[in-house]
């Protein structure tokens, strides 16, 4: 899918009004593989505009920047800053002076002058203005078949409802631009829902079940995202027949009926991606012949242990409130309202040259699979070492980030190392399986229909306890790469809820229970503080993490979230930019003015 290049794509683009200055800095240098008006009007040229829209969903621009200006992990497409460390799921990582800006979004008493989100929000409408770009062309090419561009129309529209899925959960009233805009300066007062909907619902009945190319998004992936999009507006009846079809029937674009992998880890090493739990994934690719760092995931670049053989840079430590949320009881069921009453012993404060020994109490093994400890096996890199890989213990926490890294044995081949740190040939999960059988879950919860969540609960839950989603210790410590044993690297016990659990708990206990499920499951995976604002919860849950966190790490000391800021600013720069002298047509979202 990125065998057009992000510096190539830039100078297919038209680009026009407010966000003309997203390729600027492209434009002035020669473009690499660049078609003129005569290639772009055919098949292929669309094709290649086509591409190009795909390639902006990992919000990189080329050259190790962000689209737009700023730098990849502002925009980028795993949301780890806006999801994961907005939301308790991380700290920042590192220490107080990198990447200052990152400290206020964590403690959420930043403002519209934080410069990531402007970098967020002008990579984001780079997507919506290639996608836009893309349709108008089409309409101007007659040779192109009906069947053809059908098809296109529903990937360029699939992927614009992304797009605008991102700016309305980010920022929520957002300027809605498309095809026929001439003006583009719009304001941000209409509810853009409908229109995000109106996008998937096209994409959903008219894209083909099956894709030539595996990254490029089918009927299934559209329907997920349809009732995803119903879910966020809580419209749950609408939702929920989509949901059931895409869970019986759904197949991912190579024609594979959807499933949960057997072994949790397979949806995040770069090696097995692209299986039957994918719906809609950024594909990466690492030493493709380019040496652009920003082929592979360069958004998530930072977030590799620090001083270790992976390079770079510490960031993105897994919070102490995530990690004790993998803690089971006997019946191997998750500690839903006290589990930080039940932390894991952990080695915050305690040097790599001093003996520490892991606790034996219930675990889920999904932990070992999301937060790099001091004693288990990370990956085949070796046993964890603890502070020795930790920029700043005092400051970031015990833990390390380990769903976006790569294994020591495909080093050369998954590991773009061409630049200051690494970049992976992992996908960004955007939607997969599991997520889907959650969001229905909830709907069903919703709906009142117990039974049914319970059982998609537990087809997750079922999944997280097989032996073959276990972490095991090595057969050489000494040697990691030799392989793993048959024992497992901790006390794993999870469960599912017996039958007829979510009935007795009735609808809210139960929702509590789905909430928390995503929670775990997809812990590390940029979606924890868009769930917490949907369901109204962020302001119970989040201080909770920062009475927690804060009693032993020195980050997020103190902080507290305040219910009125439901969603990010919008940035100070697109409100200006759109005064032209007077009051701008951009308004500010509550808490910011």
């Amino acid at each position: 899918m990125k065998n057009i290049k992000v510096l190539s794509v830039c100078a297919l683009i038209a680009t026009a009004g407010m966000l003309q200055s997203s390729c600027k800095k492209y434009l002035e240098q020669p473009a690499l593989g660049h078609l003129n008006a005569t290639q772009v009007n055919s098949i292929d040229g669309v094709n290649g505009l086509l591409i190009g829209a795909y390639s902006a969903l990992d919000g990189g621009g080329g050259d190790g920047s962000a689209l737009g200006g700023g730098s990849s992990w502002e925009a980028a497409g795993s949301n780890w800053i806006y999801g994961s460390v907005a939301g308790g799921d991380a700290h920042k990582g590192s220490d107080g002076t990198d990447q200052p800006a990152i400290n206020s979004i964590a403690q959420w008493t930043t403002d519209a002058s934080n410069g990531f989100f402007n970098t967020k929000w002008k990579a984001v409408y780079e997507g919506v203005t290639r996608c836009n770009n893309v349709l108008k062309t089409l309409a101007q090419v007659p040779t192109i078949s009906d069947d053809d561009k059908k098809n296109i129309t529903a990937q360029a529209r699939f992927l614009r409802g992304h797009y605008y899925f991102e700016l309305k959960k980010m920022f929520n009233m957002v300027p809605y631009i498309d095809e026929t805009t001439t003006d583009f300066k719009q304001p941000n007062t209409d509810d853009i829902w409908p229109k995000i909907i109106a996008d998937f619902q096209f994409a959903y009945d008219n894209l083909p079940a099956t894709q030539p190319q595996i990254g490029r998004v089918n009927k299934w992936a559209a329907g997920a995202y349809l009732a995803k999009s119903y879910l966020y507006s809580k419209d749950y009846p609408k939702a929920d027949p989509i949901f059931t079809a895409v869970i019986t029937s759904g197949t991912n674009s190579a024609g594979t009926p959807y499933g949960l992998t057997d072994n949790y880890e397979d949806n995040f090493g770069a090696s097995t991606k692209n299986n039957k739990e994918t719906v809609f994934a950024v594909q990466q690719a690492a030493n493709d012949g380019t040496n652009l760092i920003s082929e592979a995931n360069d958004g998530d670049r930072l977030n590799f242990p620090y001083n270790s053989p992976l390079r770079c840079c510490g960031f993105y430590q897994p919070s102490m409130d995530l990690a004790n949320s993998f803690r089971t009881d006997e019946n191997g069921l998750p500690y839903i309202d006290d589990y930080n009453t039940h932390p894991l012993k952990t080695d915050q404060g305690i040097a790599s040259n001093v003996a520490f020994t892991l606790d034996d109490g219930n675990l889920d093994p999904r932990l070992d699979w999301t937060v790099g400890r001091r004693g288990i096996p990370y990956l085949d890199w070796g046993l964890h070492p603890g502070q020795a890989w930790i920029r700043l213990q005092s400051y970031a926490g015990p833990y390390s980030p380990i769903k976006n890294t790569y294994y020591q044995s495909t080093l050369g081949k998954y590991s773009d190392q061409h630049s200051w740190a690494p970049g992976t040939a992992n996908q960004i999960n955007i939607i997969r399986f599991a997520d889907v059988l959650l969001l229905a879950a909830e709907v069903k919860a919703q709906l009142g229909e117990l039974p049914a969540a319970e059982a998609y609960v537990n087809r997750v839950r079922e999944r997280a306890g097989k032996k073959e989603s276990t972490v095991y210790t090595y057969v050489d410590a000494t040697a990691p790469t030799k392989g793993f044993t048959t024992t497992p690297a901790a006390n794993y016990k999870v469960e599912q809820y017996p039958v007829g659990t979510f009935t007795t708990y009735g609808q809210a206990k139960a929702l509590k229970a789905i909430y928390f499920e995503r929670k775990i499951e997809l812990g590390m995976e940029g979606q924890r503080f868009f769930d917490l604002a949907r369901w109204g919860i962020a302001e119970q849950a989040l201080n909770a993490y920062y009475d927690f966190d804060g009693q032993f790490i020195t980050d997020i000391a103190g902080a507290k979230y305040k219910p009125n800021k439901v969603y990010f600013p919008i940035p100070q720069p697109q409100i200006d930019l759109e005064s032209d002298g007077g009051p701008s047509k951009l308004k500010q979202n509550p808490g910011y003015n």
